[in-house]
């Protein structure tokens, strides 16, 4: 079995199920997907879809601190999207927390997600 680490931040919602926010192994980060969850209440964000996909990067970023990095190490990201008619809303949310160069990244439709999110993120970080 690799040499791993678990990355854990209070600042970011418990894991809702039988995983860890994140795993290191060596320089690579494994962040699990991320639903706008409130941390200290672990309820949904209220508001509509730009305000889940704010929570949804604010509790990535959370997650990428804890483990020494920042959302500017992440070199592939996944947003999972109930409604793909929420892409154009993404990227201008991802804008304010991304800048160039961006990472790779896939925006994928779904019928449903945890708690009845909107969106959910995930990705893989370098640090």
């Amino acid at each position: 079995m690799p040499n791993k680490a678990i990355i854990h931040s209070k600042t970011a919602p418990e894991a809702i199920g039988t995983y860890s926010q994140a795993v290191k192994v060596g320089d690579t980060v494994y962040l699990s997907g991320q639903i706008p969850l409130i941390p200290e209440t672990m309820e949904l964000i209220e508001g509509d879809f730009e305000a889940q996909a704010e929570q949804v990067f604010k509790n990535l970023q959370a997650v990428c601190e804890a483990a020494n990095g920042e959302l500017a190490c992440i070199v592939k990201l996944n947003i999972y999207l109930t409604d793909l008619s929420y892409f154009p809303i993404v990227n201008d949310v991802m804008g304010r927390y991304f800048s160039q160069p961006y990472p790779a990244r896939a925006a994928i439709g779904i019928s449903q997600l945890p708690k009845g999110a909107l969106i959910e993120a995930d990705g893989i970080m370098v640090v």
